[in-house]
């Protein structure tokens, strides 16, 4: 290392692997050496945990998965990997797959290249398969590296003793029951996942393995078969203090370097403050901080309310009487926003989603005609949230003045929710976006208590915060308005 120069994280801040007693990594680093391919400190790292080995001499990790932002360098450990594997391990068969053909495509170029410029490896290469769909590298003691694009089908027939999947974070079921089961006869196979960030829905496999990895962490016990490394940051929440050390300021130098263990190799703080300025906060998060989005399991979603609970209380139509109460809130990014009301109902609360729609702009006209039409006891909203920046123009508008809780307001709002439902004195539409509000809600600490927080940023839980507010609506104390409700 340069000194002066500035570096990222060597090691990641997310890992899991099982125990070993000796690695077969410095062999492949060495390799790598000897072909050009001299690789950064956190690269061998990669290896020498990945390559990990059990008192037999067997893979200590089964599967292998390093997760790392887009230009850092993963493609040299795939490439170190796959030349050991070509030239001392012996594995007969290494199926490097990719999302997409052209990716494949680059992956045989690059490992071609190291080959044929180490005059003792390429001497023992019988053939570069060069024939578009078969390209591939066949030595003359039989072992074969394929590259190939990943489909429903694609590797069924193959009996791999490594699998490489490349582009990890678009990886689903259909390709996984295409190739997995190509290991099955091998006595001692391994897989290897590379990639980047989740990026949602098809970052399945990537979501499964990130799940896996964090519960074994917070189990503080390994993962029998899995080793998992990501580099990435943790922005701070929406609801986190202005003191909070827990959590990483997005735009800082400090979580770029957590992320990004290239720098000081092949990027630089410099450029990276380029793309900071240049991409939006969610793409400069998820392409540089490693901050992803993956999908859910089914035993991740309703964890404050169960499913079940919910669905039981769900009402055929709309039955509250007065008084009611309206609330309004907004995510985070204003991307949404809902109205919901609350009114009283055989002895319980009804509460509904009036509105839920894109955008800020619908809402202030919305709010007049509700309040018109139906002269609310009052309207709710949370000062200290996104929605805040509208009360003073909807006062205005309406005439009248917002209830704004205050934070022990908040998480006793929450608390009379959640025992409502738990007492099943509260009734609702089923309303699907109130659904999909409660399966992705989470709990976030307030000193005693909590409220409500999203498990992870696509989760818009506006219209559930709407509802909760509103239903504190109904018992708090307002000047009577003198006004008749005719719902």
């Amino acid at each position: 290392m340069s000194e002066g120069t500035v570096y990222g994280w060597q090691t990641p801040p997310i890992e899991i692997a099982p125990a070993s007693v000796s690695t077969a990594g410095q062999e492949a680093i060495d390799l790598a050496a000897r072909a050009g391919l001299h690789l950064d400190p956190w690269q061998q790292h990669v290896l020498r945990v990945g390559m990990g080995e059990k008192p037999d001499g067997r893979w200590a990790a089964f599967e292998v998965a390093f997760n790392v932002p887009r230009q850092n360098g993963k493609g040299g450990i795939i490439e170190a990997r796959e030349l050991w594997g070509l030239f001392i391990g012996g594995e007969e068969l290494i199926l490097h797959s990719a999302h997409e053909f052209k990716t494949a495509k680059n992956a045989f170029k690059r490992i071609e290249r190291l080959i044929r410029q180490t005059p003792d490896l390429h001497k023992r290469v019988k053939t570069y398969r060069q024939t578009v769909g078969e390209e591939g590298i066949e030595l003359y003691t039989g072992q074969l590296l394929r590259f190939i694009a990943r489909s429903k089908g694609s590797g069924r027939g193959f009996t791999g003793h490594c699998n490489v999947m490349d582009e990890d974070m678009i990886l689903g079921d259909n390709e996984m029951d295409a190739l997995l089961p190509t290991m099955a006869a091998v006595q001692d196979p391994q897989i290897w996942y590379a990639g980047s960030a989740g990026i949602g829905a098809p970052s399945v496999q990537l979501g499964r393995l990130r799940r896996r990895a964090l519960a074994a962490i917070e189990a503080g016990t390994p993962d029998p078969s899995l080793a998992y490394m990501e580099w990435s940051a943790q922005p701070h929440l929406d609801e986190c203090p202005q003191d909070c050390s827990e959590h990483d300021d997005a735009a800082s130098d400090q979580a770029v370097l957590k992320s990004n263990p290239g720098v000081g190799y092949r990027l630089t703080l410099e450029k990276v403050a380029r793309e900071r300025a240049t991409l939006s906060r969610e793409g400069y998060a998820r392409e540089r901080l490693g901050v992803g989005e993956y999908p859910a399991d089914e035993a991740d979603t309703w964890q404050v309310i169960g499913e079940d609970a919910w669905r039981a209380l769900a009402a055929a139509e709309s039955e509250p009487s007065d008084p009611v109460a309206f609330a309004i809130d907004m995510t985070p990014e204003r991307s949404h926003a809902a109205i919901a009301v609350a009114g009283e109902w055989r002895g319980g609360t009804h509460v509904e989603v009036v509105d839920h729609r894109p955008g800020t702009g619908w809402i202030l006209e919305r709010a007049r005609e509700l309040h018109t039409r139906w002269q609310p006891r009052c309207w709710v909203i949370d000062g200290a949230g996104p929605a805040g920046s509208l009360i003073a123009d909807l006062e205005e508008a309406l005439g009248v003045e917002v209830v704004q809780p205050r934070g022990r307001d908040v998480a006793a709002a929450c608390g009379q929710f959640y025992d409502a439902v738990a007492e099943q004195t509260l009734s609702h539409l089923d309303q699907a976006p109130l659904a999909a509000a409660l399966a992705g809600a989470q709990k976030r600490t307030l000193g005693d208590a909590w409220a409500w927080a999203r498990r992870i940023v696509s989760v818009d839980i506006s219209p559930l915060v709407a509802v909760t507010l509103a239903k504190w609506g109904l018992g708090v104390e307002v000047e009577d308005e003198g006004a008749p409700n005719l719902w």
